[in-house]
């Protein structure tokens, strides 16, 4: 049974499925309302200041992804005061469900946005499409996607495979097309790694005006977990609020994976790769002279030692060829 007394600063971290279903419910009732969406949706809202964020998260990803177990959007109620509305969905649906259009209906029709001085939707992957397509509910928005996907309507991304069992659900009615209905938003960011070839197909499709594309080369598939790690979720979500999300503000953000132990590791090994090793032998370089890394120094011992090793043959070579025109000179002599 969950304590009557169960506030946004309690953590759900040990709570069971149905324990942490009635724990955010009741959380969201005392400070907003609840609203079942029908079978996979649930919405939930907390009001607090004129600044509104709008959040799609899985409930499994909320549970496993926020320190308390909570939704990734109450962190910025507790930090920020903002008002919050999460869109929670069982598994990934990318909110294609008549309830889920009926309720934004509803919150247009009732003029619910415009209460609100500034909106921010966000989302990840799936909850990244919602978050571009379900903007539109709110003319003036701004959006944040990471890895969103345009659409998974087959005849316009069929190269995308990783969804296959998404093929029959409709992309084509209403809040359908991603990119299409970030037309009213002041403006959309797009966050990306440009090495993972489908994530940078779907980027593609957003090419708007109003959008802007945020790259994070070599930060792999989540990179909603990457941003967490970094502990720059929070900001990143601030910025987009204040107008103040550029590139160059969002590369000061990515420059807390030069200590991102994980980040450099991927780095490493991808250098390794592309056999790149004058900029393999900088990396460890720049490593090792930060932190603690074993497997930097190895590497680096390794690179001076095959480096020295070159450098001595390439000696040894020319002094060879040197030989036969000195004692030529000495014959001719």
């Amino acid at each position: 049974m969950i304590d009557t007394a169960v506030t946004l600063d309690t953590s759900f971290e040990d709570y069971s499925k149905s324990e942490w279903m009635d724990a955010v419910k009741q959380v969201a009732q005392n400070g907003g309302f609840y609203e079942a969406l029908g079978s996979r949706h649930h919405a939930m809202f907390l009001e607090k200041s004129s600044t509104l964020l709008v959040s799609f998260e899985t409930i499994n990803g909320m549970r496993a992804l926020s320190s308390m177990a909570q939704p990734l959007g109450w962190e910025m109620v507790r930090s920020e005061g903002w008002s919050h509305l999460c869109l929670a969905s069982e598994g990934d649906t990318w909110f294609r469900d008549a309830p889920v259009y009926a309720f934004f209906d509803r919150l247009i029709d009732d003029g619910f946005f415009d209460s609100f001085d500034r909106v921010v939707f966000y989302g990840a992957g799936p909850g990244g499409y919602a978050a571009a397509a379900f903007s539109v509910a709110a003319p003036g928005a701004m959006v944040v996607a990471i890895q969103p996907q345009a659409t998974l309507d087959p005849s316009v991304t069929e190269w995308d495979d990783r969804f296959v069992e998404m093929r029959r659900t409709d992309f084509t009615s209403r809040f359908g097309y991603a990119p299409d209905m970030l037309d009213a938003a002041e403006a959309a960011f797009v966050i990306y790694d440009p090495t993972v070839p489908l994530d940078a197909m779907h980027a593609s499709l957003f090419t708007r005006p109003n959008v802007t594309k945020l790259r994070m080369r070599r930060m792999g598939t989540a990179l909603q977990s990457k941003l967490l790690e970094l502990d720059q979720f929070e900001n990143l979500l601030t910025l987009a609020a204040d107008g103040e999300l550029t590139i160059a503000s969002f590369a000061r953000i990515a420059r807390a994976r030069r200590d991102h132990r994980p980040y450099l590791k991927g780095l490493l090994a991808a250098l390794e790769r592309e056999q790149r090793d004058p900029l393999t032998l900088t990396l460890c370089n720049f490593v090792t002279g930060h932190m603690s890394a074993p497997r930097f120094v190895r590497r680096k011992k390794q690179l001076e030692a095959e480096l020295a090793l070159r450098v001595a043959q390439e000696n040894g070579t020319a002094e060879e060829q040197d030989t036969p025109s000195q004692d030529a000179a000495k014959t001719t002599g």
